[in-house]
């Protein structure tokens, strides 16, 4: 029988994918017949899935420059400094090291960074690992992929041997993936397969309204530009490259984030040949693109994506929906980050290096089997339910 003391939970996280699986966790949380106290703690960008969901921020939140991928280029590091990162991180530490002298508790999502905030902390802690899986490294037979350097520390693990020290710290740590959770079990870890929690909440919302939008093919093609502006205004330039050549009767869902701007987004389209019919819908010869907030709501009605995105990449081929994706300049979806990303999803991503290749690939993936991408993604992702399962072990291991 579970104790029913009130328990006090600090989330971090540190980047907008990060939040949201964290936001799931907590929805799931929620539901437990227990009291519990939840606070976040977005240690990168503005917390807006926290704020959305109206779960209460443990500081004020402050952007940097680089929007929180100092890792993929070192220049970056040097605009957040400038822009307070330094100042920014001691308050943050700050913060937590009192949330555990009051006895709360600590998940930390995403990657080193909140595990170490959290371990720093000296509070009892849990780690979801969003950043990393074996799959970098070896198939899903744990055969090593040809052309990837396996240095000494990686011999074993995707994890470094300091992450995988401070995850023996934790009362529970929740890897991406079954791969990734078998290889961490063969250190004293407390290792949970639970599954991903990305792959939680995609059900469809029934707010995506096609009907003026005539002879709609069976399929649509999805188009992510990602996030973040303004990395997603040339991203979509880019993609807008690439559907040119694929404009005989299709019909485009642009699914766009809520962050980025419409107007930007027009002033592309209209340079690329297209026409507005009305808000939302363009048309250009044959085909049409819709504009939309509903991502949820495209993923039953698309066979295909065109992306430059992160999670929604992986929530697309977790759902047997293979995936072109193209290069840009950064600072997220860069070249190495879209290599990584074919190797962490497998064969049902197609990393391609010109916009003019697309028609191309098109063709191969038309020409395939689609069982091969139902079975890569449920093998790469996982089932949904995850964060109910992610909370029931946090309330039996970390929370009471």
């Amino acid at each position: 029988m579970l104790s029913r003391t009130p328990s006090n939970l600090l989330v971090l996280s540190n980047g907008h994918g990060e939040d949201q699986v964290a936001v799931r966790i907590v929805q799931s949380l929620k539901k437990l017949p227990h009291s519990l106290e939840i606070k976040a703690l977005p240690i990168v960008g503005e917390g807006y899935a926290y704020r959305r969901q109206h779960i209460q921020l443990l500081d004020a939140v402050q952007i940097m420059p680089s929007g929180g991928f100092i890792y993929m280029d070192g220049r970056q590091t040097l605009r957040d400094l400038q822009g307070g990162l330094w100042q920014l991180t001691r308050r943050q530490l700050r913060e937590v090291r009192q949330w555990a002298k009051q006895g709360g508790k600590i998940l930390a999502v995403g990657d080193i960074v909140p595990l170490l905030f959290a371990w720093w902390s000296g509070a009892p802690y849990a780690f979801v690992g969003t950043a990393k899986s074996d799959y970098y490294l070896r198939d899903e037979r744990g055969t090593p992929l040809p052309n990837v350097g396996h240095p000494w520390w990686l011999s074993a693990s995707v994890y470094l041997p300091w992450e995988r020290w401070l995850m023996q710290q934790a009362c529970a740590v929740f890897p991406r993936d079954s791969l990734t959770a078998k290889t961490l079990q063969e250190w004293p870890i407390s290792v949970f397969d639970a599954g991903n929690p990305m792959m939680d909440n995609l059900q469809p919302t029934g707010q995506l309204d096609l009907s003026a939008v005539k002879h709609q093919p069976q399929r649509a093609i999805l188009l992510l530009p990602g996030s973040r502006p303004p990395e997603a205004y040339q991203n979509w330039e880019l993609i807008l490259e690439a559907v040119t050549s694929l404009l005989q009767n299709r019909l485009f869902l642009a699914a766009v984030a809520p962050g980025l701007e419409r107007a930007p987004l027009a002033e592309m389209l209209e340079k690329s040949g297209w026409h507005c019919l009305s808000e939302n819908i363009w048309i250009q010869e044959e085909a049409r693109l819709v504009l939309t907030e509903h991502f949820n709501d495209c993923l039953g009605r698309v066979g295909v994506a065109i992306a430059t995105a992160g999670t929604a990449t992986e929530q697309c081929v977790g759902l047997g929906i293979p995936v072109i994706t193209l290069p840009g300049k950064g600072p997220q979806f860069t070249a190495a980050f879209a290599e990584a990303q074919s190797r962490l999803l497998g064969h049902s991503i197609f990393n391609l290096e010109h916009p003019h290749q697309v028609p191309e690939a098109l063709q191969q993936i038309d020409q395939a089997d689609p069982q091969q991408w139902y079975e890569n993604g449920l093998q790469r992702m996982g089932r949904s339910g995850a964060s109910e399962r992610i909370a029931a072990i946090l309330a039996e291991e970390l929370l009471f």
